[in-house]
This record gives structure tokens, sequence and C-alpha cells, in this order.
């Protein structure tokens, strides 16, 4: 599709799919910038990102620079001359010595329709905000936090019981459409790119785990839509006599009017909660080091007649 030097960064999932597209559509990334391997699992071994494990099984150099501060990196990058650098999710930030590099610049994959939700959980943000839609957007990086202009966006509907973890696969995947699709456009200077309008700016926080306690004063319109961005990280939850309950799948129930927090119903046909506004049926939970399970198999196992789950001070 073009014979430009591409330089590659990404790190998790989400980037792992535009990486695959592009050698799809025959282009070979001169390295692939990713981040250092990290602790996982319960041993805490050092564990390699998706986008390191691709690139070696594809024999792309990896390079995984702890800061991209230091003068030998920078011009570790700047020695091989790429003409553009994509970036999709990669978790450092650019500084302006290293967007210079590439004579085409740098172009991200963001999983928003910009200007709407920069930064680090735009899937997350719109889950949470009930938008209809969201998309991906191809920026021209600049020094700031995802305020570069656009060259193309796409659009699709988030479902109304989609998590963020179904949503994050359709982006990802969507994501790398867009990139091979405009790529060659963008490279040889015939797509213009537009300058976001600052008025329609809205930011996505970085997510704690505190962000995903349950707060049973919220309606349960809320509270559902929290379910869904939450999962599968880091998930809802609740405390329950000192457990952290993890709660993956919830419905609401209208005609529910009780003390928030309120058990209202536990037992074979399930567990439900009144909330600020309405009632949430309790459908997927799951206790510290044990399975999910549904509500009627954790009512069996948990007795909740007639507790008042506590809500965040």
């Amino acid at each position: 599709m073009t014979s430009s030097k591409v330089l590659f960064a990404g790190t998790p999932e989400f980037a792992l799919a535009s990486l695959r597209a592009l050698l799809d559509a025959g282009i070979k990334p001169v390295a692939v910038m990713t981040q250092p391997d990290r602790p996982a699992g319960r041993g805490k071994r050092l564990s390699a990102s998706p986008v390191k494990c691709f690139a070696v099984e594809e024999g792309i150099d990896v390079l995984q620079p702890a800061t991209l501060r230091d003068a030998d990196v920078v011009a570790e990058l700047a020695a091989l001359s790429p003409d553009i650098m994509i970036v999709a999710a990669y978790g450092l930030i650019l500084p302006q010595d290293v967007l210079d590099i590439p004579q085409y610049g740098c172009l991200n994959v963001h999983a928003s329709l910009l200007p709407h939700w920069r930064g680090a959980a735009p899937i997350q943000a719109a889950i949470l905000n009930g938008d209809p839609e969201t998309g991906i957007s191809l920026m021209a990086m600049t020094a700031g936090l995802d305020c570069g202009p656009v060259y193309a966006t796409q659009a699709l509907t988030i479902g109304d019981d989609e998590t963020a973890g179904e949503l994050h696969d359709r982006l990802a995947g969507l994501g790398g459409e867009l990139l091979v699709r405009n790529l060659a456009a963008i490279i040889n200077g015939d797509l213009e790119s537009r300058v976001q309008d600052e008025s329609q700016v809205t930011y996505a926080a970085k997510i704690g785990k505190q962000d995903a306690v349950l707060d049973w004063r919220r309606s349960a319109h809320e509270l559902k839509r929290l379910v869904r961005a939450y999962n599968p990280v880091p998930g809802a939850w609740f405390d329950l006599d000192g457990q952290r309950i993890k709660l993956w799948q919830v419905s609401r129930i209208d005609d529910v009017c009780d003390q928030a927090g309120k058990v209202v119903a536990s037992g074979r046909r399930g567990i439900v909660v009144a909330c600020g506004e309405g009632g949430l049926i309790l459908e997927s939970l799951q206790r510290p080091g044990k399975r999910p399970v549904t509500g009627a198999e954790f009512s069996a196992t948990v007795d909740l007649a007639g507790k008042t789950l506590s809500v965040p001070q």
C-alpha cells in the first residue's frame, strides 16, 4: 500500500489490532515500541505486552524504553529514520523531540470521536456518560493531550447492554480498518486534517479501583452503566461484610422504592437491591478468589435477607 517507513508504538490488545491491520495490508514497521515487561498474575512474573509478543513472532525489532526523555533513546529512534510513527495506546507521553522525528509526524489511533473524551479511558467514559455512539479518530499528534488536528473519524453505535470489554474489541478492529484505509492518503497529503473544536472538549481521566465502587444512592440507570463501563477492568464492586464483591452483570427494575442499598429480594429468583431511583437485579457476582456466580447461586451461600448494603463515605 505504501513504501514509507513506519515506526509503530503501542502496548495492549487495542494497539495490537492496528499492528495486525498494518501487516495484513503489507506494511511491516521498521520497529515496534512498547512498554517494558511488567509483573503480572499471582506469581508477579514479568510479562510481555501483546504488541511485543506479536512483533517477536513476526520478526519485527522491538524497543522497550522506560522513558522517552533520554537523549540516547531519542537518538536511537532518529537513527531509524521513520517517515511516520503510528501510535495506539502506547502508554508514554511523546515529548516534542520525539514527535519531530518522523517526516510526516506521529499519527494516533484514538478510541473516541474527538474532541469528546480526550485522555486515558475514553471507552469507559462513553459508556458511563450514556453516549449513544463513540468511534475512532485518526489524529495528528501534538505536545498536548489528544488535542491535535483530526484526519478521519468513524462512528459506531454503543449497544444498550454492551460492556467496555465488548466495545473495546469492536473499536480496536475499527481502528485498524480506519488506519489502513487512510494511511496512504495522509502520507501523500491527499487528506486534510481538521482542527478540533475546543468548546466541545471532554476528558476521560485514568480509572482507579475506587471509581468502580457502587453507590446505591445513585439511580439504577447510572449504576447499570457503571457496571458495564468497568467490565472487565477494574470491575464494579460493593462491600459486603468487609468483602469486596465484584458485580459483572445487572439489569434494571423500575418499580422498586426503598432505602438505597436495601436488599428487597434474595433467593432462587435472584437478588434485587434498591437504588436512589429504581432497583438493580444482580445477575453475576464474584467473591474474592471465587468464580463468578448467578444471583441465585450467590443467595444460596450468603444470607442477604434484610441486609442494607453500605454506601461509600
